[in-house]
């Protein structure tokens, strides 16, 4: 094939391949490329010799070995440019007296491993804190404070609290893995949102009176049903309004609003919004963006200390997807928060 011209045709059902495809002439020189390709390695390849244009050794030492050994080869290529880095990996194989490189980016598959490496370092930070203070506190009442009865009360109540808190990261971390298993089946129940309201709220009386807070629902209508799951539902609602009662008891007061259905653009359709308001300090704004990441915290300390996982909006996050719905987070330094949750009121076929 040394000599011969690829074919019309050949041309055309290389550049019509989605992923970027480069063809090397028995000469080892450039015989084609398509439109993907001059995306990673530029324009005006053909002709040219292909070390010019790959540069990288692992990659060219890879096709001398498929030329050699006529065998298929896979490794590992990394486009860098001003903004990032992008991973591929490279087929090599043989066609004739051709190779043929083909590049599948790996950018998704990569994120995908760092953010698996990220959550299990987290989750052991997480536990990790706890558990150094309760092996401390059993130490030391093994040892100095045996027979401290008044060390021993309150070192017995720190460990409880603690013991709590890695009950609660764990419940979050099986609830998230629960609602990420179920978030691709669409719920097909109705849910009648004014009850379900009320009785989250009643359920939350004693956090509110013993934060000072009035929490407060304002409807349109008696009776509203959604399509959905009632108990992600009241997950959701009760999770915003226990954080609206954790981080906004100082303006005292908390408003729950359902509004009746309307055309929604974040919806595309008819839709209800539901909102949890507060009036306390608020959130500065470079912040909200990040607040559904999982163990993300505006106050670390503030949100430990008042018994907060990091995982809550991660969670009412991924039901509010499951339901189709939208979640919207707004808030102002001052004048409190008001995060809102969107949902359809006709199934989604």
């Amino acid at each position: 094939m040394k000599g011969l011209a690829l074919s019309d045709t050949v041309l055309s059902l290389i550049a019509a391949i989605p992923l970027p495809v480069l063809v090397i002439g028995s000469d080892d020189r450039i015989r084609a490329i398509n439109p993907p390709l001059e995306a990673v390695l530029g324009r005006d390849l053909i002709g040219k010799h292909h070390i010019t244009a790959l540069r990288q050794p692992v990659v060219i030492d890879a096709i001398a070995r498929a030329r050699a050994q006529g065998a298929a080869a896979s490794v590992r290529f990394v486009s860098r440019d001003r903004d990032k880095d992008t991973p591929y990996l490279v087929h090599i194989a043989l066609a004739g007296q051709d190779i043929v490189l083909s590049f599948e980016d790996q950018s998704a598959a990569e994120d995908v491993g760092k953010m698996r490496r990220d959550f299990v370092a987290n989750v052991s930070h997480e536990l990790r804190t706890p558990l150094t203070a309760l092996l401390g506190f059993i130490e030391t009442l093994g040892g100095a404070a045996r027979d401290d009865a008044k060390a021993r009360e309150r070192f017995l109540g720190i460990m409880a609290h603690e013991a709590e808190r890695m009950t609660r990261l764990v419940d979050d971390l099986l609830s998230l893995s629960r609602v990420e298993e179920d978030e691709r089946v669409r719920p097909r129940e109705q849910v009648e949102l004014c009850g379900l309201l009320g009785s989250v709220i009643k359920g939350l009386e004693p956090q509110a009176a013993a934060a000072d807070v009035t929490v407060r629902l304002v409807r349109d209508s008696d009776t509203l049903q959604v399509p959905g799951d009632a108990g992600q539902l009241t997950q959701v609602f009760a999770n915003l309004i226990e954080n609206a009662i954790k981080y906004g008891a100082s303006g005292k007061e908390i408003v729950v609003t359902l509004e009746a259905p309307v055309n929604h653009l974040r919806l595309r359709g008819q839709g209800v919004q539901i909102s949890v308001a507060d009036k306390g300090d608020g959130i500065a704004s470079h912040h909200i963006a990040r607040l559904t990441e999982r163990f993300y915290r505006v106050d670390t300390h503030r949100s430990r200390e008042v018994g907060g996982t990091g995982l809550g909006l991660a969670i009412v996050k991924h039901i509010v997807n499951r339901h189709r719905g939208r979640l919207l987070i707004e808030s102002e330094l001052g004048q409190g928060t008001k995060v809102s949750v969107f949902l359809p009121v006709e199934s989604l076929s």
